[in-house]
This record gives C-alpha cells, structure tokens and sequence, in this order.
C-alpha cells in the first residue's frame, strides 16, 4: 500500500508541475529548434508529413532528447498512466494514448528514459515535459537493448548541487553516485521510438 502510495505520489508531482511549467513557460517554442538532426528534413511543426485517407495532416510532432552525448528526435505515441497521458498530450497538442497494459510489460522489455524534475531550462529549444532539459535515454535502434519503450525515471538535483545539461544515461549515473542528484522511478511506461538518431533515422 505504502509503494502504491509512493508511487501515485510521484506521478502526480510529474503532472502537476509539468502543467505548471508548461503553461506558463514555454516562452514561444516550437516542436523543432535547434536541438534537432543538422541536415535532417523534417515535416512542419504539428505534423508527420503524412495523411489520413481524407487528407487531414496526421499530427504527430517530433521531440529533442539526448542519447550518448549526441541530439536525437523522437515521438511520444502510448503511455500507461492517464495523468502522464494528458500532461504530454497537452505538451505537444497531439494525442498520447493512454494503455494500462504498458505498466505490465516486462523490467527486460524496457529502455530508460530519464525525465529531468529540476535543473537548466532550455533557452530556446523545447526541454523535457517539465520545462527543463531533454529527456535522455540509454539505447537507441541499432542497440542491442533497444526498445521504445520506456520506464520513466525522475531526475532530481539536489539543492546543493550545480545543476548542468547531461547528454548521456552514464553521466546521470554517475552525478547519482556522487551524491549530486536522485533518481525516482514511478512505474510509468510510455511508447517513444526515435524518428532520428547518430548514424540513422526513420
């Protein structure tokens, strides 16, 4: 009862500071800045270059993250908790579905995706669904470990630390290790295949 407690907890500080945050300071950003692939076409902000059979765009806009130390775009699609569901639906201004069963998948089936709670705001590019810096994730298409989808863990500096951008999974383990942050892990999966990453994309 007390994890499920924890648990619950810790979404709802997810989307309540996320609506917060971004309803107050996106500070006119797009889905695509200058986080993104250089010399990558990539559609018009709110949608994905594709069409229903009627010829209404599909919206589906890409994010910037981080992975190895390197820029990449991704996609939101499904999550499993309703909270974190609306709070990226209303992030992008395109539906995330929400699927329960998500939370059920197996530890091994899943990537990481390591969602910053506090920290370094972008200045210009769009952060994470809290306002602060990308995502980062620990594998990409081509990894051996590679999947979309995604357990989310909840990075928290720690008020006496010098928040920084980090690029890469390692460096946010090893800023845990030395005490400089903590890592929470809520039990929300959520659907997020790359569109671009080094060496590839979609």
């Amino acid at each position: 009862m007390r994890r499920t407690r924890t648990r619950s907890a810790v979404l709802g500080t997810i989307v309540l500071l996320g609506l917060v945050l971004w309803s107050g300071g996106r500070d006119g950003a797009v889905a695509r800045q200058d986080g993104g692939m250089a010399g990558m076409e990539t559609p018009a902000p709110g949608t994905s270059g594709l069409a229903t059979p009627a010829g209404t765009p599909v919206s589906l806009p890409p994010v910037d993250g981080f992975y190895a130390g390197q820029p990449i775009q991704f996609v939101h699609t499904e999550a499993s908790d309703a909270r974190i569901a609306e709070l990226l639906t209303g992030m992008m201004g395109s539906p995330v579905i929400l699927v329960p069963q998500l939370a059920d998948v197996p530890a091994s089936a899943l990537g990481n995706v390591y969602v910053f709670a506090n920290g370094v705001r972008p200045e210009r590019a769009m952060g994470g669904p809290m306002g602060f810096q990308p995502d980062v994730f620990d594998s990409a298409p081509g990894d051996e470990a590679y999947s979309p989808l995604r357990a989310v863990n909840l990075v928290t500096w720690a008020e006496d630390a010098a928040p920084r951008v980090l690029r890469a999974a390692e460096d946010i383990r090893a800023a845990e290790r030395a005490g400089e942050l903590t890592i929470e892990r809520p039990g929300a999966v959520v659907n997020m295949p790359f569109l671009t990453w080094p060496g590839g994309h979609r």
